[in-house]
This record gives structure tokens, C-alpha cells and sequence, in this order.
């Protein structure tokens, strides 16, 4: 709520303070929220590190969207060494959830 402003003034310090108590229990939703607030530098220094590190917690718990935006993270080098290798298996695991998606860049992948 105060990431959008619902029913309460937009404050993003709020929020992070928030999904990162949430994070830190282990709710992936707010493992992938927290990563993308350091992804967009909400209220933080954008740093790809976190958002690795707040991706892959909630990619390890089965999240087929975070796994693909982890896979992205491997293809492209952001936050961590690129490997095409990792990304393929997040890509698969996200692609086994029928995330298209991810089906489309394992073709890609495999064209190369």
C-alpha cells in the first residue's frame, strides 16, 4: 500500500521497510518486490546485486515470473556474471510453469 499510494500517502521508505520484514520471512511475493524496488531504485540506490539476491529467493521457491526475470538477469550479465547456462535453467523452470515466455528465449537460446 505504500509502494501505490493505496489509502495511504506513496512512501517508499515505508515500503521497503515492509517487503523487506515480509523478505526476510521468506514471502516470495515480497522477495520479488523488493528486488524490483532496488531494480527501479525506489527510495534505494539502484544495485543489481539485490535484486539477484531478492530474485533468486523467491525464483528458489517455485515463482515462474521471478524465475524468468532471473533467467534475464543471467542472460544479460546484470547484477552477476553473465551464463547462458544458468539462464536456460531458470528459463526451464519457468517454461515447465507453461510461462511462454520463457519458452520463447529457450528457442533462442538453443538458435544460438
Amino acid at each position: 500500500m505504500y509502494r501505490s499510494g493505496e489509502a495511504v500517502s506513496v512512501n517508499a521508505a515505508e515500503a521497503l521497510k515492509w517487503y523487506r520484514k515480509a523478505a526476510e520471512q521468506g514471502h516470495a511475493e515480497a522477495q520479488f518486490n523488493l528486488g524490483k524496488i532496488y531494480d527501479n531504485g525506489e527510495g534505494v540506490p539502484e544495485n543489481d546485486a539485490e535484486v539477484v539476491r531478492w530474485f533468486r529467493k523467491a525464483a528458489e521457491q517455485g515463482n515462474a515470473q521471478v524465475q524468468f526475470s532471473l533467467s534475464e538477469m543471467y542472460a544479460d550479465g546484470k547484477g552477476i556474471p553473465q551464463n547462458d547456462t544458468e539462464a536456460a535453467k531458470w528459463w526451464r523452470k519457468a517454461a515447465e510453469q507453461s510461462d511462454e515466455g520463457a519458452k520463447e528465449r529457450l528457442k533462442e537460446l538453443e538458435a544460438k
